[in-house]
């Protein structure tokens, strides 16, 4: 479970465009505030997530080959073959013109809760499925699992939480700084999109059939 969630967690922090969208935030009027906004809320999001399922499973492990822990390999299996299918599909798609796309013209008038609603809507809800369906085997009597869940959130939103405090300690030099990441994120999104996707569509691809047939 750890090294699932190690890897879901890597991929949901580096997806690029909850990113440049943070980004956008920070630079916008009251951006320090709008981004506390977006990673309370993103962070909110995954909390809950892992909640229900705990709440589900009772905390506890299902057995193996029974019919909760077939059903979160089935679940992995599908969002990894999904993934792979979306990341070969995006690769032989020609590649888009770069720049944010319209609707990020209006982040400098957002409202904080707009900011926050933007987190839910931002998240990229198959990775946060396939981390639901790893947290099915957590055992909430083993402070082990208990801390990969905390890591696991921490690192989902770690990128998030770096550019606010370098917003927040050094405004300027930071605002130079992510805007550069930005426009690298804009211009090679596609690239970064495809390889996460294969990535990490294989690695739940291997793991589903692994929970299936192990």
């Amino acid at each position: 479970m750890v090294f699932d969630l190690l890897v879901i967690g890597t991929a949901i922090t580096l997806g690029p465009m909850h990113n440049s969208a943070f980004i956008l935030l920070l630079s916008s009027q009251r951006g320090v505030r709008k981004g506390l906004a977006f990673l309370l809320s993103w962070l909110a999001n995954l909390v809950v997530v892992i909640a229900c399922v705990l709440l589900l499973t009772g905390g506890e492990p299902p057995a193996r080959h029974s019919a909760p822990s077939t059903a979160a390999a089935c679940v992995k299996l599908a969002i990894g073959v999904g993934l792979v299918l979306y990341g070969a599909h995006r690769r032989r798609r020609p590649p888009l013109p770069h720049g944010p796309p319209r609707w990020t013209a209006r982040l400098d008038r957002a409202s904080l809760a707009t900011a926050a609603a933007l987190a839910w809507l931002l998240q990229p809800w198959a990775l946060v499925g396939a981390g639901a369906a790893t947290v099915v085997a957590a055992d909430l009597s083993s402070l082990a699992d208990w801390l990969a869940l905390i890591g696991y959130c921490l690192l989902a939103t770690l990128g998030l939480i770096v550019m606010e405090m370098y917003t927040v300690r050094a405004p300027a030099v930071a605002g130079a700084r992510l805007n550069a990441l930005r426009t690298w994120l804009e211009q090679n999104q596609s690239q970064l999109i495809v390889t996460l996707s294969l990535i990490v569509g294989l690695w739940l691809t291997a793991t589903g059939i692994y929970g299936l047939v192990a």
